[in-house]
């Protein structure tokens, strides 16, 4: 399928090929949805805990009496029924692992892009590179492709500072290589700018 081809003023420079395997397949909604809940449980820490009646403090002698009281036995303050006693069946520290195959993960990430391209949200932008660190000039760049108004996720071929600190001050603005991109983040920016360097390297990683 061919695309526009934009320069970073906005304008139309020409047009450019894009496999159909990998921009125009059908969206598996199973595969993105379950890619999506993979990374949320990744981003989980599992660090929460709360004491059994045998880890709190204190408690180590019987309270009163057993017999004579017309109360309830009890052998410890720490009892989970008590105020500042234990907890029962609380949260426990574990790992939140939710793995997907190397096939389902490639397939996910395959029907974001093409669910992005059906929308019209993707455009393919020629290489640049900003010569200084400025937060104006790559919010000008994303103004002059009418990117400004949602959220964008700019895939280039190779990591940029350059265009990672211009971009990072920018509210849901984000800069991606093309090999650290997840389905997560395709789908959770409305709008998908892609260098055209990074489109034949994009391509290639779905062919092996």
């Amino acid at each position: 399928m061919k695309v526009d081809l934009y320069n970073k003023t906005g304008e139309v420079s020409g047009k450019v090929d894009l496999s159909d395997a990998v921009f125009a397949s059908e969206p598996n909604e199973n595969a993105m949805h379950q890619a999506v809940v993979a990374h949320l449980a990744h981003k989980r820490q599992g660090t929460a805990k709360t004491k059994t009646r045998d880890e709190v403090r204190g408690g180590g002698i019987k309270p009163w009496k057993q017999k004579g009281r017309g109360t309830a036995r009890s052998g410890s303050t720490r009892s989970p029924i008590w105020i500042g006693g234990g907890t029962i069946h609380g949260p426990r520290p574990h790992e939140y692992k939710y793995k997907l195959s190397k096939k389902f993960n490639r397939l996910s990430r395959l029907s974001a892009y093409s669910l992005r391209t059906s929308e019209n949200n993707m455009k393919v932008v020629e290489d640049f590179t900003l010569e200084t660190v400025k937060t104006k000039s790559m919010a000008e760049i994303l103004r002059n492709l009418s990117m400004n108004e949602s959220s964008t996720l700019l895939i280039t071929n190779e990591a940029d500072q350059k265009l990672w600190l211009s971009a990072r001050n920018i509210p849901k603005v984000q800069v991606r290589s093309f090999d650290r991109v997840s389905t997560y983040d395709i789908l959770s920016h409305k709008n998908i700018m892609i260098m055209q360097g990074a489109i034949s390297s994009i391509e290639n990683s779905f062919a092996n």
